[in-house]
C-alpha cells in the first residue's frame, strides 16, 4: 500500500499534459482482450488501413519481435492483441520474439548478417531510425503517415520518427518521460524530504547534494549508482549530467554530440566526488533497478512509471517517483516507441505488416488497448485511457518535463558505447575532461561518418 500522498490531478488535463510536453522537443495494463468498457476489442469493425498501403496480405506469415515496452514484453498481453488482430484479420498469422535490452541488439543484428531480420519491431526512433533506417534496412511508412496521421500525432513525435531527409521509418504508438526515483522511506528517516518539492517531483542541484549527504551521513552508503557496464538504461545516466548543471548531449540540430561541455564536465566531477554516489562498471540500468527495488540503493536513476508498475511485487518501501535535480527546470529523456519494418523484400509480407501496424496503431478501439499495453501515454490524442489509475495520473506530471529528442543524431549506436566506456574511465581514475574529450571526439567522428 502506498504511503505517499497522491497529487490530485485533474484527469481531464492528463492529455493536455502530453501535448504541452511534446510541442517543443523536441504501468494501467491491459491483456488486449477488451477495452475500457468491457467488449471485447476484437469485435471492432473500424480498422482503418490505409487505402494507399497496397499488396495482398492472403496467407502471409510475419514475425514481430518487440524490446519490453511495458507488457509488450508480457507474452499473455500480446498474445491477446494478437488475438484481436486476428478477430479482423484471420488472413495474417503473426509470430513474437521476445527481446530485452541485454541483448536485444545482439539478436537482431546477427539476424540482419543471416538475412534472417523480423519483419517488425517495436522500439524506438533511435534504433529505427537513427540506426537501420539510417543503415538502409527498413522500409518507408509513408503510406501509413496520412494527413489524417499528420493532423493527429504530437509533432514532435511525428518529427522523431523520420530522417534528415523526410522519410519516415516509424510509425509511433506510445511515449513517456523517464524520470529517477528515490525511496522515500529512507529519505525521510535521514530527514532528506525537506530537500524535494514533493507535490512536483524536482529538486534542485544544491538540494540534491543536501539530500545525498544526508542519507549517506544517517547510515545509507550505498545511495545511487552511475551505472557503466553497458548502454543498458543510459538515458538515465544521461539525464542525470545533462541536467545537474543545464548541460545538453547534442546541438539543437542533432548534428554533433556536445557532452564537453563546461556545463557536463562539472556535473561528472561532482558525482565522482560525492560521497554515497559510486561508478559502477558491473552494473547496467536494469541491475540498478533490482538494486533499488531491493533497497540496496536508495535512488534510481533509470525509471519511468513502467518499472514502478512492473515492480510492485518486489517493492516494500514508499516509492516517489522524481525528476532529475537541475539548476532549472528539469529536461527529461523521453520515450517514443513504436513500429518499424525491416525490408526482407517480399511485398506481401511488408503489406501484412503494414496492416497489422495500422490496426494496433490507429483501430478506434485497438489502439487504446495497445497503448495501455505499453503502460505509457499515447502520441495523440485517444481521451482518458487511464482514467481512475492513480499512479498513471501521478506520473503525468512528468509529461511536461520532457526535453529535446536527440537521440536520432547521426552515430547514435557508437555513441551510446563511448559514453558508457567513458564513465568506466572515469570511474577508474582518469581525468574526468580527458575522458569527456575522448568521448566527443569518437562520437562526432562517428556522426560525421553517417552522414
Amino acid at each position: 500500500m502506498k504511503k505517499r500522498k497522491m497529487m490530485a490531478i485533474a484527469l481531464s488535463g492528463l492529455m493536455m499534459l502530453s501535448a504541452v510536453g511534446c510541442g517543443n522537443v523536441n504501468d494501467g495494463s491491459s491483456s488486449g482482450g477488451s477495452s475500457a468498457g468491457g467488449s471485447s476489442s476484437t469485435a471492432s469493425n473500424q480498422s482503418s488501413t490505409p487505402t494507399s498501403v497496397s499488396g495482398g496480405t492472403e496467407g502471409a506469415e510475419i514475425t514481430l519481435w518487440t524490446y519490453p515496452i511495458g507488457k509488450w514484453g508480457d507474452s499473455a498481453t500480446v498474445d491477446g492483441l494478437i488475438a484481436d488482430f486476428n478477430a479482423v484479420h484471420p488472413e495474417i498469422k503473426v509470430t513474437v520474439e521476445y527481446l530485452d535490452y541485454s541483448n536485444g541488439d545482439d539478436q537482431i543484428n546477427t539476424a540482419i548478417e543471416g538475412k534472417q531480420a523480423p519483419d517488425i519491431v517495436l522500439e524506438g526512433p533511435e534504433r529505427l531510425v537513427a540506426n537501420w533506417g539510417a543503415r538502409g534496412l527498413m522500409v518507408d511508412l509513408a503510406d501509413l503517415w496520412t494527413d489524417e496521421a499528420k493532423a493527429a500525432i504530437y509533432d514532435s513525435v511525428e518529427s522523431a520518427c523520420k530522417d534528415n531527409n523526410g522519410v519516415y521509418y516509424e510509425y509511433p504508438l506510445c511515449m513517456t518521460a523517464h524520470t529517477m526515483a528515490i525511496n522515500r522511506d529512507i529519505f525521510e528517516a535521514a530527514g532528506a524530504l525537506q530537500y524535494i518539492d514533493e507535490e512536483k517531483g524536482t529538486w534542485t542541484t544544491d538540494n540534491f547534494i543536501k539530500a545525498v549527504k544526508a542519507v549517506y551521513d544517517n547510515g545509507q552508503t550505498n545511495v545511487g549508482a552511475v551505472y557503466c557496464n553497458g548502454q543498458g538504461g543510459d538515458q538515465g545516466t544521461r539525464a542525470l549530467v545533462n541536467n545537474l548543471y543545464g548541460g545538453t548531449f547534442t546541438n539543437a540540430a542533432h548534428t554533433e554530440y556536445t557532452a564537453n561541455s563546461e556545463e557536463n564536465i562539472k556535473a561528472l566531477q561532482l558525482l565522482l566526488d560525492m560521497e554515497g554516489i559510486n561508478y559502477d562498471a558491473s552494473i547496467v540500468g536494469g541491475d540498478e533497478i533490482n538494486m533499488f527495488c531491493n533497497g540496496t540503493l536508495a535512488m534510481a536513476f533509470c525509471w519511468n512509471v513502467s518499472q514502478e508498475k512492473n515492480n510492485l511485487d518486489k517493492i516494500n518501501f514508499d516509492v516517489l517517483p522524481m525528476a532529475f535535480p537541475s539548476s532549472g527546470d528539469p529536461k527529461l529523456c523521453g520515450g517514443i516507441w513504436g513500429f518499424g519494418i525491416f525490408n526482407n523484400g517480399d511485398d506481401t509480407k511488408i503489406a501484412a505488416a503494414k496492416t497489422f501496424i495500422d490496426f494496433m496503431a490507429n483501430d478506434e478501439k485497438q489502439a487504446v488497448e495497445s497503448v495501455k499495453a505499453s503502460n505509457y501515454w499515447p502520441v495523440k490524442d485517444l481521451g482518458n485511457i487511464y482514467e481512475g489509475d492513480e499512479l498513471m495520473t501521478e506520473y503525468a506530471k512528468f509529461v511536461p518535463y520532457m526535453g529535446d529528442y536527440y537521440q536520432v543524431v547521426g552515430g547514435w549506436s557508437e555513441a551510446r558505447t563511448a559514453w558508457w566506456n567513458m564513465l568506466q574511465q572515469i570511474g577508474s581514475g582518469v581525468d574526468v575532461k580527458t575522458a569527456v574529450e575522448e568521448f566527443v571526439t569518437k562520437s562526432n567522428a562517428a556522426a560525421q561518418g553517417a552522414q
